[in-house]
């Protein structure tokens, strides 16, 4: 073996010393370093060329002030997206129109006052029998009348009432007429009261009932759609959150890579890296600064996501301004168990009291169509007290020779006085003594053979019903299933958090000890280039599983119905 091995090292000693006496090879030019006027025959190419400017552009976001820093927390940010945001705005008009209906609902119970009066003329030709005792052949009337009346309905039992009073003048030349001008009033009371269907409910009532509801689910849907912008607004805040500090981070990689080509210099000069070892810290410090441009465009998008939910139109001043979240980033998860959340979320999701209002409608309408399946009779009275009065007419030409004309003292001619006194007396007198009252009492009845409209329209409530029922069902699964996955995202959030920051720290370390060994020469500058790209990937995924454990306790709020209670906006969601 040692024969063998001296062998190999004459051999290697003599192929040295041949390749030392071989010529060396003719120096080829370096054309980069010749000046195109000295190459004869060869053209200008691109005289003037100048290599790019590889400094870096400013680290500014489109559009944004940089200078204008308008710093924000989130329940800023959710007063302003309730306050801006288009949909609230609508949803809190549906409410005020919901308002309005009920409102017109019950003026149906409010009095109403009627009335008309004209004047009218006519003429007419006398055909009577008594025409042959006048002069004129035709009899010329004029008549002035009007009438006023109040109307209306009784909450409770269906009563409806009304009361008028009419009067009329007539003033004609027909000779057979007493009084001219004669004037007739007349008063006139009225009740009608359901006695089987409508008196324990009616349309009217339905309407009342139903705008009531109306406006509760008005009311209850605001609140659903509030609850979806805050979560929105929260789960926005969060990721600008995000993309600022880890835009932070990779300025601070870059920082970092920096230092350490400095370092490496430093270490070239000394003689313990080799001068290519430069070049891959330049490199890392190029795909850092790689990483900071797409870090900065996150931002941007964060940043306008979060500007569009809480900007009031597009003209708004803070699309200029920078955002700068002040809320810690270091929330404490809530501690709650699986049934704790289920009951909280069964008695404050919005979807479960729609559901009520909707089995609340379907109950309405149940007992107004059972009630309208019932044969219709009502009680009806009415009294009326007539009056008449007047002057006499100076044309009258009795058809019979009067008493007194032969015995103006006699009783015929004073009983005949005292009827034409009676008759031109005032037609209000008449009224208020009651001389001419009519009194009616009846019974009005409608009597379906067999009503299948209404038996067709409570059949339809009934299957409504049971379609309320199963609806009923799928909200609570659903319901339970969100909660579950919330619970669930908190927990897998925290787990990813605490070992993103064990992660972090044992990075650090690593990085740390790679850096010490290349000073003692026992590395090399790619493993520590290495270990400074796994640091800021670290401190990244710290961050996010931080920012996706805020996103989770807001989901969790969401699934709950506890969002507005969290972020104290019950009150002012009622301005």
């Amino acid at each position: 073996m040692k024969k063998l091995s001296y062998i190999l090292i004459l051999l290697s000693l003599l192929t040295v010393v041949a390749v030392a006496q071989e010529p060396s090879p003719t120096p080829v030019k370096d054309t980069q370093k010749v000046a195109p006027e000295k190459l004869d025959g060869v053209p200008q190419v691109a005289p003037d060329y100048r290599q790019d400017d590889r400094t870096l552009p400013d680290l500014g976001r489109v559009g944004v002030d940089m200078l204008r820093q308008r710093p924000l927390s989130i329940k800023e940010a959710i007063a302003l997206a309730l306050e801006n945001n288009k949909d609230i705005e609508v949803s809190r008009q549906n409410v005020r129109v919901a308002e309005f209906d009920l409102r017109g609902a019950n003026g149906f119970y409010e009095p109403r006052l009627t009335g008309q009066t004209y004047f009218e003329r006519s003429k007419v030709p006398n055909v009577s029998i008594f025409s042959i005792f006048s002069s004129n052949p035709t009899t010329d009337n004029n008549s002035l009348v009007g009438n006023v009346g109040i109307g209306g309905a009784l909450r409770g039992a269906g009563t409806t009432y009304s009361a008028s009073v009419s009067s009329q003048r007539v003033t004609t030349n027909n000779p057979i007429s007493i009084l001219s001008p004669q004037n007739s009033t007349s008063l006139n009371l009225s009740v009608t009261q359901p006695l089987w269907r409508g008196r324990r409910f009616d349309q009217s009532r339905r309407v009342i009932e139903i705008a009531k509801r109306n406006l509760s689910l008005t009311d209850t849907q605001f609140r659903q759609r509030s609850i979806e912008i805050i979560t929105g607004v929260q789960r926005a805040y969060w990721d600008l959150v995000f993309a600022l500090r880890n835009l932070q981070v990779q300025r601070d990689g870059v920082r970092d890579a920096k230092d350490q080509l400095e370092h490496n210099k430093r270490l070239v000069e000394e003689g313990q890296l080799a001068p290519i070892d430069i070049v891959a810290a330049e490199t890392q410090v190029a795909n850092i600064e790689q990483g900071v441009y797409e870090a900065l465009e996150v931002v941007g998008r964060a940043e306008n996501a979060l500007k569009n939910l809480i900007a009031q139109n597009r003209t708004d001043a803070i699309w200029n301004d920078a955002l700068l979240p002040t809320d810690p980033v270091d929330l404490d998860a809530p501690r709650t168990t699986l049934p704790e959340a289920l009951d909280a979320a069964l008695q404050n999701r919005p979807e479960i009291e729609v559901n009520n209002v909707q089995n609340d409608i379907n109950a309405i309408d149940q007992k107004f169509y059972r009630d309208q399946t019932k044969p219709q009779i009502d009680l009806t009275a009415s009294y009326t007290s007539a009056g008449v009065g007047g002057k006499l007419n100076p044309g009258f030409a009795p058809l019979f020779e009067s008493p007194c004309d032969d015995a103006p003292s006699s009783p015929a001619c004073l009983e005949q006085i005292a009827r034409l006194n009676a008759l031109s007396g005032s037609s209000l007198t008449d009224v208020f003594l009651n001389r001419y009252p009519t009194f009616r009492v009846g019974v009005t009845f409608n009597l379906p053979l067999q009503n299948k409209t209404a038996e067709a329209n409570l059949g339809r409530s009934l299957v409504q019903k049971e379609q309320i029922g199963t609806q009923r069902e799928q909200i609570e699964q659903n319901i339970q299933v969100d909660v579950r996955n919330a619970l669930q995202s908190i927990r897998t959030a925290e787990a990813r958090l605490r070992a993103a920051a064990v992660s972090r720290e044992n990075t650090q370390k690593q990085y740390e000890s790679e850096q010490r060994k290349l000073d003692a020469g026992q590395s090399d500058i790619y493993k520590v280039l290495e270990r400074q790209t796994a640091l800021m990937v670290a401190r990244s995924s710290e961050l996010r599983a931080q920012t996706e454990l805020n996103k989770a306790i807001a989901d969790l709020q969401r699934a709950t119905g506890n969002s507005l209670k969290a972020n104290d906006v019950e009150a002012r969601l009622r301005k």
